[in-house]
C-alpha cells in the first residue's frame, strides 16, 4: 500500500503561483510513476502531468505545458507541482496518484493504483 497526502492548495489571484506537494508513505516511492490529476466542478477528472520514477521523463496536458512543472524528490518521498501563471480555469481539486512502471499510459487515470485525497486550488479573476 502507498498512502499519498497532498498539500499546498489554496486561493490565488490569476497570474499567481502555487506549489503543490504529494508526500508518499512508502520507501519504495521511487519505484512508482507519479501523476497529478484535477477535477473542476461539474467536469470529469482530467490528467495534468506525470513523471517517471527518476523524474527524467515528464508528461503534461497541453493546457498547462509551459506553466506547470512536475518534479520529485525520491529522497523525501515527495512529488511537486509548481504552478505558475495560474488562470481561473485551473480552479479544481488536484489529486496525486501513483502507478507501477508496468502499468498503462501515464495519462490515463485507470492506470493508477493509489490516490490521494486531493487539495483545492482556486484561482480568482
Amino acid at each position: 500500500q502507498v498512502q499519498l497526502v497532498e498539500s499546498g492548495g489554496g486561493l490565488v489571484q490569476a497570474g499567481g503561483s502555487l506549489r503543490l506537494s504529494c508526500a508518499a508513505s512508502r520507501r519504495t516511492f521511487s519505484n512508482y510513476f507519479m501523476g497529478w490529476f484535477r477535477q473542476a466542478p461539474g467536469k470529469e477528472r482530467e490528467f495534468v502531468a506525470a513523471t517517471s520514477w527518476s523524474g527524467g521523463v515528464t508528461y503534461y496536458t497541453d493546457s498547462v505545458r509551459g506553466r506547470f512543472t512536475i518534479s520529485r524528490d525520491n529522497a523525501k518521498n515527495t512529488m511537486y507541482l509548481q504552478m505558475n501563471s495560474l488562470k481561473p480555469e485551473d480552479t479544481a481539486v488536484y489529486t496525486c496518484a501513483a502507478k507501477s512502471p508496468t502499468g498503462g499510459s501515464s495519462r490515463y487515470e485507470g492506470s493508477y493504483d493509489y490516490w490521494g485525497q486531493g487539495t483545492q486550488v482556486t484561482v480568482s479573476s
